[in-house]
């Protein structure tokens, strides 16, 4: 397996193509906008100058990385003649339904097809295709350079060999695979999203402010940030479509998303990336101050 393609060239995507790319695949980085695109490869320009800057790479690992990548703006000239494609793109059943039915008819029949949903069935997305034995899950964990963590989801169709090829190619980039069945949530978010949308409940029901909250789980639970900020992080639209996709699939109260979190959803603050969310990012991307509606 050397020949990779990469949909979407958002934050998870560029992250996943900078990867497999600095282990010296042949990467497509596949996104319908040029402006995404372009983004997505200054993104992954700028993470290379962080490591050559921690001497953790150099200045030819930069570049031999950057050049393993090749821009398209469509999957029927992006997933040609590829041995797997990864897709990252936007959470949502519709549209990665749409782009798997699209990948089936373009790749070649042995080509493998993964996905990066962090909640989404893949049962339910290889049903589109015509080789569902051969669509599995991997979901990286963000920043993708830096964590370790792959999930690797089982869709009822998935055969062993795909599997296994997965969790080696997984290893052969320096990522720790970890085999999980198909059931809404997997294992990372299935727990976390439930301990973040609690604490926005906490928020919510007035028992603590937004750094009172990470201050307890960080010093009390050894947690690197609080709840709060790694749902600004993740993104709080994220945080709510996956809430619904676990709340519809195990028709359990508990998955039911916060009406704050909802409501800040729908009034576009999303965290980081709108520049406010929990926390207001107007002046910086780190967690400093709390947004005003909360302090």
């Amino acid at each position: 397996m050397k020949n990779i393609a990469v949909i979407g060239a958002g934050t998870m995507g560029n992250g996943i193509a900078h990867t497999f790319a600095q282990f010296n695949y042949n990467v497509h980085l596949i996104d319908v906008s040029q402006a995404a695109l372009d983004k997505g490869i200054a993104t992954i320009s700028k993470n290379l100058d962080r490591m050559v800057a921690k001497e953790k790479i150099s200045e030819a690992d930069k570049t031999k990385t950057l050049d393993n990548i090749n821009i398209f703006t469509s999957i029927k000239d992006g997933a040609k003649n590829v041995d797997l494609v990864v897709e990252a793109a936007t959470e949502n059943v519709s549209l990665k339904s749409k782009i798997f039915k699209e990948l089936d008819e373009v790749c070649n029949e042995n080509t493998i097809l993964a996905t990066n949903t962090s909640s989404i069935s893949i049962t339910q997305i290889a049903a589109v295709t015509n080789r569902a034995d051969k669509v599995i899950g991997m979901h990286f964990m963000n920043p993708v350079p830096i964590m370790k963590l792959v999930e690797i989801i089982r869709g009822y169709n998935t055969s062993d060999e795909v599997m296994d090829t997965i969790v080696h190619l997984s290893k052969e980039i320096n990522k720790t695979p970890v085999e999980v069945n198909d059931y809404p949530g997997f294992v990372a978010n299935r727990i976390l999203m439930p301990m973040i949308n609690e604490s926005i409940e906490t928020l919510y029901n007035g028992v603590a402010g937004v750094k009172e909250i990470d201050t307890v789980m960080m010093l009390g639970m050894a947690h690197p940030m609080g709840p709060l900020q790694l749902a600004d992080f993740i993104g709080l639209d994220v945080c709510l479509s996956i809430l619904n996709v676990m709340h519809d699939g195990f028709k359990n109260p508990k998955y039911a998303p916060c009406p704050l979190l909802v409501n800040m959803v729908m009034a576009g603050k999303l965290g980081v990336k709108s520049g406010e969310g929990f926390y207001d990012y107007s002046e910086n991307r780190k967690a400093e101050t709390v947004a005003k509606m909360f302090s």
